[in-house]
């Protein structure tokens, strides 16, 4: 009886023992998956505000792009109407306003390229955003015990 009684002492105290341990790994599991959590977060959050930074830029280069088309469409009306002759006397030869006019022609296509590039840089991040927007829902259809599922 007393080898029973100790041998049972003894394995429920082996039982206690393992329980709070179980607990303290189980707190430890805990704390380490809130800071992967917590760090998920910061890393998102960071990568949002490149993205935005970058779309910034993205809308700032298009202003200052749309902005350069309409001195360039401004200057190619005077310079077509100085080869059609209606600005009056002619101070410039007529190969020289041509050399200008092709030269604007090239610059003009230059930046349509240019604006084409920015324009899939900006879907581009429309994109990226989207896509973090449903990892981020998945993230938390997935955190969803599975009873709840």
């Amino acid at each position: 009886r007393k080898q029973a009684t100790e041998c049972s002492a003894s394995s429920s105290d082996e039982e206690l023992e393992s329980k709070p341990s179980l607990t303290h790994k189980a707190k430890r599991a805990l704390r380490k998956r809130r800071k992967l959590e917590k760090e998920t977060k910061q890393l998102i959050k960071q990568e949002e505000l490149k993205r935005l930074h970058k779309a910034q830029a993205v809308q700032r280069q298009l202003e200052e792009l749309e902005e350069r088309q309409r001195a360039l469409e401004i200057f190619g009306v005077e310079l077509e109407r100085e080869l059609r002759g209606e600005a009056g006397p002619g101070t410039k030869d007529e190969n020289q306003l041509l050399h200008e006019w092709f030269e604007l022609v090239m610059e003009k296509n230059k930046l349509m390229r240019y604006e084409s590039e920015l324009l899939i840089i900006a879907q581009e991040l429309e994109l990226e955003d989207h896509q973090s927007r449903l990892e981020q829902q998945l993230r938390e259809k997935m955190a969803i015990d599975g009873k709840s599922k």
